[in-house]
C-alpha cells in the first residue's frame, strides 16, 4: 500500500520522542526515528505537516487523555503511536485494561479515516529489566496484534527485530535507541508503509572487547547513573516528563526540519 500522505502526528512516550537520539539544536534536544520518517515521507512531498506529541515517561493513560484529542483536532492522514512501555515497568499493570485504553484510542483515529500504525514492545533478554518482564511483554504484544487486527492498523513489530539485540543500537540507559538505533527504526516503520527512501544505515563503531572488571565497572555506573534515579521515581511517584512539552505540539512542514533545528538557540 503506497499513500501521499498530508498530516503525520507521532504519539506517544520517550520512543517516539526521540530519546537517545541527541541532537541540541532540536526541541527537547533529540531527534529521533519519527522525525526522520517525517523528513523522508516530505521527499518529493515538500508540503507535508508533521505534528510530534510524544513526552517521554507518559503512561498509556496520559497519551489518550493529553495527546489523543490534540490528534484529533489536526485531522491526521496517518499516525504513528507507541505507548504501553512505561506502563510494562511499573510494578504492577493491569494489561487487560492497559490494551482496552490502548484500543479505544487506536479506534477513535482509525474512525478518522487515517492510518494508524502502531508497535510491539521489544525482546530485549539481554537487558536486565527487560529479560525481567519478558513474559508480561509476550501477552501485551499478542493482545496489541489481536486489536490492530480487528481494527485494520498496522503493525511495527519490534518484537521480531532480531538486529536490535546488537547493544550498539541502544543508548548508554540500556532502554532508549542510540542515534544509529532510532535511524533503523525510521527504515523499518517506512518499510511498513511501503514507502521508498534514500536512508542508509550509518557503519556501527567496532565493539572494543571488555575484561570482567571492565564489564562491572560499566554495570555499576549504569546502576548509579540510570538505574537508581529511574527506580527513585517510580517510588517519588515523579516522571521523567514532568514539567516536559511536545516536540512539534503544532503542525510543522517536515521538509523544514532541518532548517528549524538550526534555527534554534544553542
Amino acid at each position: 500500500m503506497t499513500t501521499q500522505f498530508d498530516r503525520f502526528v507521532a504519539l506517544g512516550d520517550s520512543f517516539t520522542e526521540g530519546i537517545g537520539d541527541d541532537d541540541p539544536a532540536r526541541p527537547n534536544g533529540v531527534r529521533g526515528w519519527a522525525d526522520r520518517v517525517a523528513a523522508a515521507l516530505a521527499t518529493g512531498h515538500p508540503d507535508l505537516e508533521y505534528a510530534n506529541l510524544a513526552v517521554r515517561g507518559r503512561l498509556v493513560r496520559g497519551v489518550v487523555e493529553e495527546q489523543l484529542p490534540r490528534a484529533l483536532s489536526l485531522q491526521p492522514d496517518l499516525v504513528t503511536i507507541s505507548a504501553g512501555g512505561n506502563d510494562i515497568l511499573r510494578p504492577q499493570v493491569d494489561l487487560d485494561d492497559l490494551v482496552a485504553r490502548y484500543a479505544d484510542m487506536v479506534a477513535a483515529l482509525r474512525e478518522t479515516g487515517a492510518r494508524v500504525l502502531v508497535f510491539t514492545a521489544f525482546d530485549g533478554t539481554w537487558n536486565p529489566i527487560y529479560r525481567m518482564l519478558r513474559g508480561r511483554m509476550a501477552i501485551y504484544n499478542e493482545l496489541i496484534r489481536e486489536f490492530a487486527d480487528d481494527l485494520g492498523a498496522e503493525i511495527v513489530d519490534f518484537w521480531r527485530m532480531d538486529e536490535f539485540g546488537d547493544p550498539r543500537l541502544w543508548s548508554w540507559d540500556r532502554l532508549h535507541l542510540s542515534a544509529a538505533g532510532h535511524e533503523r527504526m525510521a527504515a523499518e516503520v517506512l518499510a511498513v508503509l511501503g514507502r521508498p527512501h534514500d536512508l542508509r544505515p550509518s557503519p556501527l563503531p567496532p565493539v572494543a572487547p571488555l575484561s570482567d572488571s571492565e564489564r562491572r565497572r560499566e554495570d555499576l555506573i549504569w546502576a548509579r547513573d540510570f538505574l537508581a534515579p529511574w527506580i527513585g521515581r517510580r517510588i517519588r511517584g515523579t516522571s521523567s516528563g514532568d514539567g516536559v512539552d511536545p516536540k512539534y505540539p503544532a503542525y510543522v512542514r517536515a521538509a523544514d526540519l532541518d532548517h528549524l533545528a538550526t534555527a534554534i538557540p544553542r
